[in-house]
Order: structure tokens, then sequence, then C-alpha cells
């Protein structure tokens, strides 16, 4: 009889949100307060910034609103000037805010020989270079249009945000030659917002951290495991 093919188990994901789950602040409203304080937004930028943060924690602002705005923060600028605003956003404002907590967390999949996926509703100006300090291995963020090399201000493809994430995330797999089966069998998923139920809801392992109200009250619900970190 011919040898059966040898059974290879799916490759484990390692799923994660960035803001309020592995960075302890919101890299939007970070970036934005970056930005005023680096005269690189006009003042008047400054009550449109914490409107649109208001608007996000409060659910009443739809995705496609929310991206839009920090879209067009960047409006006009192109990636070489933004670089080493970014960098220095990285080293001031975000670093110094992952906890040792978040770090031994990725540290554990890592050891597990898990995939690791920051998958954020921020867009790539913002958070990618997140993605890179941290070691994580892919990364999945809102696009942003860029025409004659500069930003348009405008966003491009499916947002990163909601039910975004899950499709974004089955495309991804689909790209990385993965079964479409790898998110119910073989992910697990790390996130504080009701904003991601979806992904929560679609992964075998879902886990809420330091949750919001809603998705503790969700994740009480379903059984969900709830993880605290020391911030």
């Amino acid at each position: 009889m011919p040898d059966r093919p040898e059974f290879r188990p799916p490759q484990r994901l390692a799923l994660f949100d960035l803001d309020h789950t592995l960075l302890s602040g919101d890299s939007d409203v970070l970036w934005c307060e970056f930005l005023l304080a680096q005269g690189a937004l006009d003042p008047s930028w400054r009550e449109r910034c914490a409107a649109a943060a208001a608007g996000y924690t409060a659910g009443t602002t739809a995705p496609q609103a929310y991206c839009d705005f920090h879209a067009s923060t960047l409006a006009g600028r192109s990636a070489a000037e933004l670089l080493p605003l970014r960098r220095r956003f990285l080293d001031e404002q975000v670093l110094p805010r992952i906890p040792p907590d978040a770090h031994a967390l990725l540290r554990r999949h890592r050891d597990a020989g898990d995939r690791l996926v920051l998958t954020t509703a921020t867009n790539r100006v913002v958070s990618e270079l997140t993605a890179l300090a941290l070691g994580i291995d892919d990364y999945l963020g809102t696009e942003l249009e860029i025409v004659a090399g500069r930003y348009t201000g405008r966003t491009r493809g499916v947002l990163n945000m909601r039910t975004g994430k899950v499709e974004r995330l089955r495309a991804w797999l689909h790209e990385q030659a993965l079964p479409d089966t790898t998110l119910r069998q073989a992910a697990s998923f790390y996130s504080d917002s009701i904003n991601d139920l979806p992904l929560l809801s679609a992964v075998r392992w879902p886990v809420v951290v330091d949750p919001d109200p809603r998705l503790e009250s969700a994740a009480l619900r379903k059984g969900w495991k709830v993880l605290r970190l020391r911030r």
C-alpha cells in the first residue's frame, strides 16, 4: 500500500490588536498629539482630533469617517518627509507605552512557534514601524492612497476595522496559501475593544485584554478568557 501523506497540523497564528491591547494608549490619538506638538498640524486641528477620539470611543463615528479623518492629517505629505517623524513617534511615544507584560505575551507565542500578526485599524504610517519594532511577523493595517508620491488624505481598499479585519485576514490567508479554516482551527486573537467582536468570534481562541465594558460583558457571556496586563 502506498504510504499515507504525513499529517501536518495547521500553522498556528497569534493575532494581536494594537491600541489598548499591546499598547497602553491609542496610536491615532498619540499621533495627533505628536503632530500638534511638532507643529506639523495647525493648532486648529486639536479640537477635531479630540472629537474624532471621542466619537470612536462612544461608537458614534462610522469606520470610514474615522479612518478618513486620520488619513486627512497626512494629506499632501510624502513618505520621505514623514519618515523622520514616524521614527521619533515610535521612539518617544509608542515604545515607552508597550508594557513588559505585552512583550512577554509576544515572546510566549514566538517561543511556541506561532506566526505573529498585528492587525490594527490604525493606518500604515502610524503603526507599521511598531510591528517591525516588536518583531511581529506580519502586519495588517488600514491602507492609504498615494498619488504622485504624496498621500491624498484618503484611505485605500477595505478598512482594517470591525468586519473589515475579518475580510482582510481572509484575503491575507489566501495570499499566504493558508487554508480558509485557519482562523477557526488554529488562530488566537487578543483585543480590548468591542469593535473587534467580529474577529474575536471568528477565531478558535479569543482572548480579551483589559476589555472595554461592552466587550467584557460579551466575553463573560461567551466564556472567553479575560487577560489583565500590568500597565
